[in-house]
């Protein structure tokens, strides 16, 4: 396939295309979608292919057969991450939001806290606020032009309340990929503060050139006793629709504690996610995703390039996801006046980063999942927009 072949997805009930007018003002007639985290590119042969030997059985009853379901689970994480897991370490929830939102539930109690990294998907707020927990936010600091941990400001937000320290490895939004020290003094912060560190690893898979990921379970040996670990095929493989994420608990108690918790929903995988999950991990998936992420990788610099020849506006460096981070500071304009500029004038939905917490309120976030034309479309109508500046 080719990454570049424009997809036309307005009227498809596509999330993403759909939804621009009602959440931004913008026609998906005119307008370029570029907030949620969705690609625009063709569901790959293979993904194709295992959705037409599900029609082709033409049952859609209950099934088994899951252990090959958990097996290639097992094979992605061993074949691309080097972290050989145990199959008995699994759990599979409704997508990753409801992993999310069920270790909060599991390991806190109304009123607990929930440190964030922030800025930082706002989904991460948006769930410890409907669990009725609380969100202590610990902002990130820039340093040499990227987001950098900073241990002395976190400290001192700590209140004393908080259970767990939610991050996102990658993270999102600005696409920092966590170093092993910085994996390590996260751990050692949780430590400290009797913490369990979850760990959101769904962006693992799109990694630039020069940079490699690393699961927190092997960056810091020994710290099964306080580690969640979640990902899902669905940021890599365009297959959100599915609701399909998992969760992966090596601590015999830690498991043994979510079983109890997790057995009273009576939670089940869905057909539709162990098969498109299934076909996606597997060397046809993983040949797909190599060539994935060069192309994104050339999206990235083009777009990161041009929004730097822009006054006033600059992109952080992105070190892995389809997330372009965006500072506005230079142009002295607030987030509603960018806002406005992007929707009137632009006519782009980008996410506002006042939403991602705080640090974010200078920021826009750029979906850079989509053809390469779309790109450079986007650059030319954020120069116009802000042509005054030149």
């Amino acid at each position: 396939m080719s990454f570049d072949t424009l997809t036309h997805r307005i009227g498809s009930g596509s999330t993403k295309w759909d939804m621009m007018q009602s959440a931004f003002g913008i026609s998906p007639d005119e307008g370029l979608p570029m907030w949620i985290a969705d690609k625009d590119f063709e569901a790959p042969g293979f993904l194709q292919d295992a959705m037409r030997g599900l029609m082709e059985r033409a049952d859609y009853g209950y099934f088994c057969d899951l252990d090959t379901f958990h097996e290639s689970i097992r094979w992605w994480q061993d074949a691309r991450h080097g972290w050989d897991i145990d199959t008995d370490w699994i759990f599979t929830t409704y997508g990753l939001g409801n992993a999310i939102a069920l270790t909060i539930q599991c390991f806190t109690e109304p009123g607990d806290h929930v440190a964030i990294l922030t800025p930082v998907y706002h989904e991460f707020a948006a769930k410890i606020g409907r669990t009725e927990r609380v969100v202590t936010e610990l902002p990130l600091v820039v340093r040499d032009g990227v987001y950098a941990l900073d241990f002395d400001s976190f400290e001192a937000r700590m209140t004393g309340k908080e259970k767990i320290l939610l991050i996102s490895s990658p993270h999102n939004p600005a696409g920092r990929v966590w170093t092993r020290a910085e994996l390590r003094d996260m751990a050692a912060f949780c430590e400290r503060h009797e913490l369990l560190l979850v760990s959101d690893e769904v962006h693992g898979d799109l990694v630039f050139e020069g940079h490699s990921f690393l699961p927190s379970h092997l960056a810091v040996p020994g710290i099964e006793s306080r580690l969640v670990t979640m990902s899902a095929a669905s940021k890599t493989f365009s297959i959100a629709g599915a609701r399909t994420g998992y969760m992966i608990i090596p601590d015999p108690d830690l498991r043994a504690r979510f079983n109890r918790y997790f057995r009273g929903f009576d939670i089940s995988p869905n057909l539709l996610g162990v098969t498109l999950t299934r076909a996606a991990y597997s060397p046809e998936g993983a040949a797909w995703v190599d060539q994935l992420v060069p192309y994104l990788q050339v999206n990235r610099d083009l777009f990161c390039t041009g929004v730097d020849a822009i006054p006033g506006l600059r992109a952080m460096p992105m070190e892995s996801t389809y997330l372009a981070w965006v500072d506005f500071a230079g142009t002295g304009m607030d987030q509603a006046e960018i806002h406005a500029r992007l929707r009137d004038s632009a006519r782009i939905a980008a996410t506002p980063g006042h939403t991602l917490g705080t640090g974010g309120e200078t920021f826009m976030r750029f979906n850079l999942g989509t053809q390469k034309a779309r790109v450079k479309e986007a650059l030319e109508r954020l120069s116009k927009a802000f042509s005054d500046l030149q």
